[in-house]
């Protein structure tokens, strides 16, 4: 079974977060909204099914990095992340939460060997669609 199938998301800290999101909407033609922006491409091992990666700043003092005290968290997308979980356990890596389930995925959080929380996304796309086309309305 597969571990990780691609990059979920990027997601950093920074001093302004409405700032940073309009200079990357006008230079670099991001399609902004309140969290950041989505980017749509299709699974390399079905073209007809859509995936999403997230591009979203959060402010400087967030606590959502915790316990990393790292300006950035990356967001990986599983195929199945209760197995993962479980392989994780047994290879000695640090899980940080139980599996959070929401509309659009499932999510748990790790560390990697130097302390950089690591968030796995077993991402529900066609859901995930839905409601980034909410947002955007």
């Amino acid at each position: 079974m597969k571990r990780v199938t691609g990059i979920g998301g990027i997601f950093f800290k920074c001093q302004d977060t409405k700032s940073m999101k309009d200079w990357y909407g006008k230079h670099l033609g991001f399609n902004i909204d309140d969290y950041g922006t989505s980017f749509e491409w299709r699974q390399a091992d079905d073209g007809n099914k859509q995936a999403f990666s997230v591009w979203s700043p959060f402010d400087k003092n967030t606590k959502y990095f915790e316990p990393s005290h790292k300006d950035f968290m990356m967001n990986y997308r599983v195929e199945n992340l209760e197995w993962l979980l479980e392989e994780l356990k047994k290879e000695g890596v640090e899980i940080l939460d139980e599996i959070e389930s929401l509309e659009y995925g499932k999510f748990a959080h790790i560390l990697d060997p130097e302390g950089n929380k690591i968030q796995l996304w077993e991402a529900f796309d066609e859901e995930y669609d839905k409601m980034v086309e909410a947002r955007t309305k």
